[in-house]
């Protein structure tokens, strides 16, 4: 499969753009040239293959390369390239990551660990318990058992926590690692019902996920990735009707 690259997918100032984006792994290639756009409110889904350089290509913009990893290309938030900034600078300025393995606090109770995610958070006037209630009212579930610990929670109720804490930073842009994984259909059309509603909030979404169905569903724009080269975008609804992507990724009767 394979297409040249279109043009950005609308007019306007981007929030995240990536320029020309490679990941190295010592001398293997994860990543090659890899140019995407997010704008504000908008959420774009990466589907590809396992071992398609998807969670490299999150891992580079949040600057999270493991110690042999390095990369080069432009990653512009907000038209600055923070490609050389280290992470905390990058979640300082409004980058959020929700990581494949949630990473959670598991001894510490949901509400704390909703709580860590605003250590950066600086506003004048503003309380970390006016971004509690914030969260409380996309997840209901977590002001109800927010004194339970977070490892005893389930797995649906894990990510509804490790989106919550990225959220409680306030990010104008939210990168989410495989956020169905291992959650039962109801549970995972929950976490993708919440996902379609933070386009109300501004922030911008950058999608990466397995179940290519439900991702392009509730997505604006899309990327097909393989091995390491960007080989098809455009809108969500047009690349669930390509017959390529039906083919390889949504199956025959999509």
């Amino acid at each position: 499969m394979s297409a040249p690259q279109q043009a950005p997918q609308a007019d306007g100032q981007s929030v995240l753009e990536t320029r020309n984006l490679c990941v190295r792994y010592g001398k293997v290639e994860a990543l090659r040239a890899t140019s995407i756009r997010l704008q504000a409110g908008q959420i774009v889904t990466v589907i590809g293959p396992n071992g398609a350089g998807k969670s490299s290509l999150l891992n580079a913009i949040m600057g999270l390369l493991p110690s042999n990893g390095t990369s080069e290309g432009q990653v512009l938030y907000l038209g600055h390239d923070v490609a050389h900034h280290n992470i905390e600078h990058r979640l300082g300025k409004g980058l959020a990551l929700v990581p494949e393995k949630r990473e959670l606090f598991t001894t510490m109770t949901v509400e704390d660990n909703l709580v860590l995610g605003a250590y950066r958070r600086r506003k004048s006037g503003w309380s970390y318990r006016d971004g509690l209630e914030g969260i409380y009212k996309i997840f209901p579930r977590l002001k109800e058992r927010r004194k339970q610990l977070a490892g005893t929670m389930s797995g649906g109720e894990r990510q509804m926590v490790a989106i919550g804490r990225a959220l409680m930073s306030d990010p104008k842009v939210l990168m989410l690692d495989e956020p169905s994984l291992g959650l039962a259909p109801r549970v995972m059309a929950e976490v993708f019902h919440v996902i379609s509603h933070l386009r109300e909030s501004g922030v911008a979404t950058l999608l990466i996920e397995q179940n290519s169905r439900a991702a392009l569903q509730v997505s604006d724009y899309g990327y097909v990735l393989e091995v390491g080269d960007v080989t098809l975008e455009g809108k969500a609804s047009d690349l669930a009707k390509n017959p390529k992507v039906i083919e390889a990724y949504l199956g025959k009767h999509a």
